[in-house]
C-alpha cells in the first residue's frame, strides 16, 4: 500500500508539470488554432536559460523563472509576429511543417552552441527528500508542483476576472465575433503565443534539477504535451490540468508495477482508449 501511495504521489507531483506544459500548449491552440510542434523545444530553451543563469550566476533554477518567463515571453511574441502569424490562414499542413522547422532550427542552434553533451544542474536539494509516515517525497518535485499549483491558479484568475483574459478567451471561443466586438485579435494571439512559451519555459525551469539538459530533450516533452491537451480535450486549461495529473500517475504507477521501460507505451494505450471512446477528451471541451 506504501508503494502505491508512493508511485501515486510521485506521479501527481511529476504530472503537475506536465500539466503546465500542457497548458501552454492549450492556449496557444485555443486562439490561434495552431498546433505547435516547437513546445517541447521551447521547453528546452527553458531549461537551458536555467542553467545559464544557474552556472553562470548562482541564480536558483526556481527562482530563475522570474527572469527565464520574461525572456521567453519575448521569444514566443517574436515567432508569432515575425512566423507564425503568416501561416494563420494556410493549410494545416503548413502550420505544421512551420513550427517542426522552428523546432529543429532550435534544437539544432543549441546543439553548435553548447554541443550535444548532456548536462546536469546540480543543487542543494536536488537529492534530498520529505519522508511523511513512510512515505519519501522529493523536494524538488514538492517545489515544482507548488510553484506550478501557484502559477495555475494566477492563470485562471488572470483569464477569467480580468479584461485582457477575457479578450484572449473571447478570441479563443470566435475569432471572427470577437474582432467585431472590437477585440484585437492580433495582439490577443501575440500575447497567447508569449504566454504559452513563458508557460513551457516555466516548465523547462521547475523540471532542470530532475532531468538531464540536452538539445533533443524537447521532442518527449512536445510529444508527451499533445496527449495531455489530447487527453483533457483541445482548448481546455481545466482539461490539460487533469490530463498532467493523470499522465502523471499513470507513469509512475506502471513503472513501478510492469516496468519502468514501458511506462510510456502504456501512456499511449491510455491515449488511445481515450481517443477510441472519448474523441473529445475528458472533459469532452474544445475551447478555454
Amino acid at each position: 500500500m506504501i508503494i502505491f501511495v508512493q508511485s501515486l504521489l510521485s506521479g501527481i507531483l511529476v504530472g503537475g508539470v506536465y500539466a503546465l506544459i500542457g497548458i501552454g500548449l492549450t492556449i496557444i491552440f485555443g486562439v490561434m488554432r495552431v498546433i505547435n510542434f516547437a513546445h517541447g523545444d521551447l521547453l528546452m530553451l527553458g531549461m537551458y536559460l536555467t542553467y545559464f543563469f544557474f552556472a553562470s550566476m548562482g541564480i536558483d533554477p526556481f527562482l530563475s523563472i522570474v527572469l527565464t518567463a520574461p525572456v521567453m515571453f519575448v521569444l514566443g511574441a517574436f515567432l508569432q509576429k515575425v512566423f507564425i502569424n503568416r501561416v494563420l490562414n494556410a493549410l494545416p499542413q503548413n502550420q505544421i511543417l512551420l513550427t517542426i522547422g522552428l523546432g529543429l532550427v532550435m534544437s539544432n542552434t543549441v546543439m553548435l552552441l553548447f554541443t550535444s553533451d548532456y548536462r546536469i544542474l546540480t543543487t542543494s536539494y536536488s537529492s534530498s527528500a520529505l519522508h511523511v509516515a513512510g512515505i519519501s517525497i522529493s523536494t524538488p518535485l514538492l517545489l515544482s508542483f507548488a510553484i506550478t499549483v501557484a502559477i495555475t491558479a494566477f492563470l485562471y484568475w488572470f483569464l477569467l476576472k480580468t479584461d485582457t483574459g477575457q479578450a484572449i478567451r473571447a478570441t479563443a471561443q470566435d475569432r471572427d465575433a470577437a474582432q467585431l466586438m472590437g477585440i484585437d485579435v492580433k495582439r490577443m494571439s501575440v500575447l497567447a503565443t508569449g504566454m504559452g512559451t513563458a508557460l513551457a519555459a516555466t516548465a523547462g525551469a521547475l523540471i532542470s534539477p530532475t532531468y538531464y539538459i540536452f538539445p533533443q530533450v524537447g521532442s518527449s516533452f512536445t510529444l508527451k504535451a499533445f496527449v495531455v491537451v489530447v487527453l483533457g480535450g483541445m482548448g481546455s486549461i481545466v482539461g490539460a490540468t487533469l490530463g498532467g495529473v493523470v499522465v502523471g500517475a499513470t507513469e509512475s504507477l506502471a513503472a513501478v508495477y510492469i516496468s519502468s521501460g514501458l511506462k510510456e507505451l502504456v501512456v499511449f494505450v491510455l491515449f488511445l482508449l481515450v481517443l477510441l471512446f472519448r474523441p473529445a477528451g475528458l472533459l469532452g471541451k474544445s475551447r478555454m
